[in-house]
This record gives structure tokens, C-alpha cells and sequence, in this order.
């Protein structure tokens, strides 16, 4: 390995993934630990935030070894409607129930491709629908309401 970073986005990428490691992981100091064995509420979080720490270390040992290559084109469509998908659907989940909302959200998701026409984007909605209902709720028996107080059938 040289001495000198070439690729600055693993140095950000990592730093960043180890920041947050830390501010998780601090998160839980608080919260019993426990062991393997017997875990406290603390634990799993803690481990969760370990193994950040270690991605975040690779990564950022990574940029050591790389050239440091063009950060390119930032695809601000995907974030304009990838990003709001899921708030969508937590704002929404108990108002609208599950199916809508989940109908919705994958509509809104399914815009972020400008190669996906907007037929197979309703198409791509309700397969996801049909087959998250079916394995949340009839499959795993989530308990959950399919249609929300907002929609009166």
C-alpha cells in the first residue's frame, strides 16, 4: 500500500460509515449489553454499530490502494422519488392501511427510472403489492390492517 489516499470518495465513504458507527454505537452505552447468551436491549445495536465501524474501516483502507476515479453524474431523479417512497409510506401506513399505501409508494418509487414507462411502473406496483401482502400478511400473519380509516369500503 502507498502512504498517500488516491481515491478521496472511499476516504469520505468510510469516515462517514465510521461516524456513524460511533454516534449508533454511543447511542447504546446507555442500554444493557448483556452477552451472547443473554441479550440485552443494547446488544444487538452494538453489534450492529461494530460491524459499521469495521465496513467503514475497509472501505476507507480501501482508498489507499485505487486510483481515484470521477465521481460522475448525481442521479437526482432516483433521489427525488426513491427517498420519499418510504416516508411516504410511514406517513401514510396507518391512515391509508398497507396495501394503498405500499400501492402508492411503489408508484412513487417506480418514477425514478426514466427507462420504466408508466404502465409497467402500475404494473410493477401491483406486483409488489400483491406479493408483500401476501407474504406479510396471509404468509408471516403480521398483524396489520390491509385498508386504513382514511378509505371507507
Amino acid at each position: 500500500m502507498s502512504a498517500k489516499p488516491k481515491d478521496r470518495t472511499d476516504i469520505a465513504t468510510g469516515l462517514l460509515l465510521m461516524a456513524a458507527a460511533v454516534f449508533f454505537g454511543w447511542q447504546t452505552m446507555g442500554l444493557e449489553i448483556g452477552t451472547s447468551l443473554r441479550m440485552g436491549p443494547g446488544y444487538f445495536p452494538m453489534v450492529l454499530s461494530g460491524l459499521l465501524f469495521l465496513l467503514g474501516l475497509l472501505v476507507f483502507l480501501k482508498a489507499f490502494g485505487r486510483e481515484d476515479e470521477p465521481f460522475g453524474k448525481v442521479a437526482w431523479r432516483g433521489m427525488a422519488f426513491i427517498l420519499p417512497a418510504p416516508v411516504f409510506f410511514g406517513l401514510t401506513v396507518r391512515g391509508l392501511g398497507f396495501v394503498p399505501a405500499l400501492f402508492l409508494a411503489a408508484l412513487i418509487a417506480a418514477q425514478a427510472s426514466t427507462r420504466l414507462k408508466p404502465l409497467h411502473g402500475l404494473v410493477l406496483a401491483v406486483i409488489v403489492t400483491i406479493a408483500s401482502t401476501l407474504i406479510f400478511s396471509y404468509g408471516l400473519g403480521l398483524p396489520f390492517r390491509r385498508f386504513g380509516p382514511w378509505l371507507q369500503f
